[in-house]
């Protein structure tokens, strides 16, 4: 399966422009049928904590970055995942959409909300983990301050994932993390791990990309570079059960939790 990160710059607040933008470089990656786009998180306004003017559905009921994935999953045959804020009765929600072809939508909602920037106030967080299949293999979905938490990425292993996908906001002053990081969700899982990131600036942050995509054993075999653009690689499915099989390290993991015992010197 062939997949391409698209290392945009975000408009801040205009979803309108950014959908128009990207129908525009849609065009010109023109992906094959059966590929994997992938999209950064809230690619279509920014990361912002105005839930109440972004969420979708907005107040006029439509869904414009919902229906934007639709229609290109069904234009282009591919699969394609992005992030939207999102309400509903449960109140505000910063959630990944898979969109495939047949319209089938997988949905997550951000686990950890990055509360130096008050998302925790702004946006409710999810207490699922989120998988569909795709291309041959299983994918796992995470968004950006989720990287921090290697308990989420070895939870989705165990649930049988192959490639796990980041879709963020990870801002410049803390790249050096990003890149450390990915590489090391994907070598302790023990598969593919592709993040997404965006580039430019929005009111609080700048952003300088390194979308990546990172082999099992850590190697990053797609680099998109500190510009627009995109990352694109081939994902090999069999690359991972074979080196699951090779080196059962993810087998031999013992999934409860041990307890801690401290030990106090006295005097």
């Amino acid at each position: 399966m062939q997949i391409h990160l698209a290392q945009i710059d975000i408009h801040w607040h205009q979803p309108k422009r950014n959908l128009t933008d990207l129908s525009a470089q849609m065009a010109v990656l023109a992906p094959s049928c059966g590929d994997l786009v992938v999209l950064p998180e809230m690619f279509s306004t920014g990361f912002s904590m105005g839930a109440a003017e972004i969420a979708e559905p907005l107040e006029d009921g439509s869904h414009p970055a919902g229906d934007w994935l639709e229609a290109q999953a069904a234009a282009s045959e591919c699969g394609f995942v992005g992030g939207v804020a999102t309400r509903d009765s449960d109140g505000f929600h910063n959630q990944a959409l898979a969109v495939l072809p047949d319209g089938a939508v997988a949905r997550y909602r951000k686990h950890q909300g990055f509360s130096p920037a008050g998302e925790t106030e702004a946006y409710r967080g999810g207490d699922t983990l989120t998988t569909f299949d795709w291309g041959g293999g299983r994918i796992g979905l995470t968004i950006c301050y989720d990287l921090r938490f290697p308990e989420l990425y070895r939870a989705l292993a165990f649930a049988g994932a192959e490639l796990i996908l980041n879709i963020a906001n990870w801002p410049r002053r803390r790249i050096d993390h990003w890149v450390a990081l990915l590489r090391a969700r994907a070598i302790e899982n023990q598969c593919y791990v592709a993040g997404v990131n965006r580039v430019g600036e929005d009111p609080t942050s700048r952003y300088v990309g390194r979308s990546l995509v990172v082999d099992p054993h850590g190697e990053i075999v797609a680099d998109a570079g500190e510009d627009a653009g995109y990352a694109s690689a081939q994902i090999d499915f069999e690359r991972v059960r074979s080196w699951r099989s090779e080196f059962p390290a993810l087998a031999d993991a013992r999934r409860a939790n041990p307890a801690v015992e401290h030990f106090a010197a006295q005097g």
